[in-house]
């Protein structure tokens, strides 16, 4: 098993999985490059086998969790999963045919982008240099955004691509195009993110991974128990968190993606 014991395997799913509870994506940005520097696998194996995991209905737990908390749009999450669906295999297709270095750098350069909106360095740094320091507002979490299905068919699209490449579930692009773009409130944008993860929208992306023969089935189902164990622990984190907390968490998250994008 690429010199990885099953036991490892769990362990980096479930570590995967708080990731994607936590944050809304699949996890894929944990799992891939444990995969590379672990088992030794190539990018484009580790990409398959990762979104191989994925396509398992792994954030079930955290779905329920975040439906009980009513901070999750199941419309806006059907509609997402619809786009995802029809481009994953578009983005395994580009993984194998294209070399994919420029793509990741812009990447890259997106997630640092949304990450400085997220955190606001600058902005916080005024508010505590002035006397009159006041916490930035909660964002309300009850509001209910109801945008054009076609926007959220249009940023499934985007996000299926990006997973079928990359491996990462599409989360990495759908949360931070619905708060930047749809205003949607961190944590509900979190949550329809991992609700629209559950369908098996990898499976288009999967099917190819294993027809080229670079994916490893037996480590997809380890890495997706992990996952499935983890992914409940990480919603309930971002559950008891207040809003700004979670968007400024995310943000940081941000910034360590870009830099697994740049330079591995």
């Amino acid at each position: 098993m690429g010199g990885m014991t099953s036991l490892a395997l769990i362990i980096i799913g479930f570590i995967a999985g708080i990731f994607a509870g936590l944050f809304g994506i699949g996890g894929g940005i944990v799992m891939v490059p444990a995969l590379v520097l672990f088992a030794g696998f190539p990018l484009v194996k580790a990409t398959g086998t990762s979104l191989a995991a994925i396509m398992l209905p792994v954030g079930i737990f955290g779905v329920m969790a975040y439906y009980r908390a009513r901070i999750l749009d199941l419309r806006a999450a059907a509609f997402l999963a619809t786009g995802l669906l029809m481009s994953v295999a578009v983005g395994a297709w580009l993984a194998h045919a294209l070399p994919a270095a420029v793509m990741r750098k812009l990447y890259a350069f997106f997630c640092l982008y949304v990450s400085w909106t997220f955190i606001k360095p600058l902005e916080k740094l005024k508010r505590f240099r002035s006397e009159s320091y006041f916490p930035e507002p909660e964002p309300d979490e009850n509001n209910l955004p109801h945008p054009h299905f076609l926007a959220l068919v249009g940023i499934g699209l985007l996000a299926g691509v990006m997973a079928g490449m990359f491996g990462i579930g599409g989360g990495n692009i759908i949360v931070p195009f619905l708060v930047l773009f749809l205003h949607y409130p961190p944590k509900r944008a979190i949550a329809t993110s991992l609700a629209a993860l559950l369908p098996p929208i990898g499976l288009p992306g999967v099917v190819y991974y294993y027809r080229a023969g670079t994916l490893d089935l037996r480590m997809a189902i380890f890495l997706a128990i992990g996952l499935l164990l983890g992914t409940v622990f990480g919603a309930k984190i971002n559950i008891s968190l207040p809003g700004s907390k979670v968007k400024f968490l995310y943000g940081l998250f941000l910034i360590f993606v870009a830099l697994r994008f740049l330079f591995f």
